[in-house]
């Protein structure tokens, strides 16, 4: 019978082989994710042999990885800010990137009023909409998507976190279907890429994950201009606009906030020290 280590050595031959980036992780996480082990208990059990049953779940996982498939996919699951997701091909993984969003939306508040009401425009799987009800725990959240299948993923999402009764999910495409205003903050991650840049990504990625969540018309700025247009007539006075955005937006993009009226405005840079994110405050 194989052992884990003998079964950790072949994944990982194998998932090289196929171009997979970080292939000896890969081989880690996904056994353990099928034998009910976290990555660094499988140390303690390299000798331990494996089931025929253990092996049956783990191959058809690791054929998917070697299609380039996303680990997150495989694996059916993904973290954000300490919340444990279902994600499929129904919606965009989660970014750690947009997790500096949350925390940049969290900084903000601190200085403010309590936050009540916060919009998430774009939801996907509802990472955001449920990180920002987790931090907020008496604030209302609306979760709004256009597409009705990720739409369905982050209710599953809501109820698996117990947070259904705090956010109220809508079919909307961006503000067209969103409860009225007013809201002490908005916070997108829209679709923001160019078809250059879509093609240029990851197999993982362009191959795998929606586009419809990651490109957008007018070299990426078609959605942003959309939201940022409309937010005024939904914010309070002093309220937040938050925004993820594509690394060449941000000088567009903040010059169109500040000829709306926003001001505050102000960039912030990702994980990656490159322009991704924009903070607009609507004085009302």
């Amino acid at each position: 019978m194989l052992t884990v280590l003998e079964i950790i050595k072949r994944t990982t031959e194998f998932l090289a082989t196929k171009g997979v980036a970080s292939p000896r992780l890969n081989a880690e996480l996904l056994l353990g994710h099928v034998i009910g082990r976290r990555r660094m208990q499988l140390y303690l059990e390299f000798e331990r042999p494996l089931t025929a049953a253990e092996l049956d779940r783990l191959r058809p996982l690791v054929r998917r990885r070697g299609q380039q498939e996303p680990l997150q996919y495989v694996l059916g699951e993904a973290e954000f800010r300490g919340l444990r997701l279902k994600v499929d091909r129904r919606a965009l993984i989660p970014r750690p990137e947009t997790e500096l969003l949350v925390e940049l939306v969290h900084t903000w508040a601190g200085t403010q009023a309590p936050i009540l009401r916060a919009l998430d425009l774009g939801t996907g799987s509802g990472a955001i909409a449920a990180a920002l009800a987790t931090l907020w725990p008496g604030a209302a959240v609306v979760a709004a998507e256009r597409c009705p299948e990720a739409l369905a993923l982050a209710r599953e999402n809501f109820a698996a976190l117990g947070l259904e009764g705090r956010i109220q999910p809508v079919a909307a495409t961006w503000f067209d279907g969103v409860p009225p205003g007013p809201y002490d903050a908005i916070v997108s991650n829209p679709p923001y890429l160019t078809a250059a840049e879509v093609a240029a990504t990851a197999p993982e990625v362009r191959e795998h994950e929606p586009r419809a969540a990651l490109e957008a018309p007018e070299e990426g700025l078609a959605d942003l201009r959309a939201i940022l247009e409309a937010a005024p007539g939904y914010l309070r006075p002093g309220g937040l606009l938050a925004l993820e955005t594509g690394c060449d937006h941000r000088a567009a993009l903040c010059a169109r906030l500040q000829a709306a009226g926003f001001q505050p405005v102000a960039a912030h840079q990702d994980l990656t020290g490159r322009d991704r994110f924009i903070l607009a405050v609507w004085p009302g």
